[in-house]
């Protein structure tokens, strides 16, 4: 590997992240399924649930259905450290998010700080997130939104 496309491939993977980021925020489930995800994802939310390979499309309903009640969601993802071989890569990202609610009694928001393992594979349509792993560190806020 030239690198030069190690440059470009480091670029894209942090790109397809960027967009499983934005594309949550902004309830874009469709194209999670379409550009982002691989079919089977390695997967461990960090809240308890279902943990190991899953269906993309399994874990997006999830989501869907978890962050419907919000009028608003925002990560702030950075720090990627990507290890890239070949046709693989692992990545790890620290990460904000903000959940708005706003008519929640105790506090209208809660901001959930941690890390991520991630790891993505180039696909015939270019690299996607075929692992997501995520770490908790600290809630601040209205953890409930009740």
């Amino acid at each position: 590997m030239t690198e030069s496309s190690s440059l470009a491939d480091r670029f894209a993977i942090v790109e397809v992240l960027t967009r499983m980021f934005v594309y949550t925020d902004q309830k874009r489930w469709d194209d999670l399924l379409d550009v982002v995800f691989t079919e089977k994802v390695d997967f461990d939310g960090g809240f308890g649930g279902p943990v190991g390979v899953r269906d993309a499309s399994d874990i997006v309903g999830d989501w869907r259905t978890g962050l419907s009640d919000l009028d608003a969601v925002h990560h702030q993802a950075g720090n990627y450290l990507i290890e890239l071989e070949s046709d693989h890569a692992a990545v790890h990202a620290d990460a904000i998010a903000v959940h708005l609610k706003n008519d929640a009694e105790n506090g209208t928001t809660r901001t959930f700080i941690g890390s991520y393992t991630l790891g993505a594979e180039r696909t015939d349509s270019g690299w996607r997130v075929n692992r997501f792993q995520y770490h908790l560190k600290a809630i601040e806020g209205n953890a409930d939104l009740t």
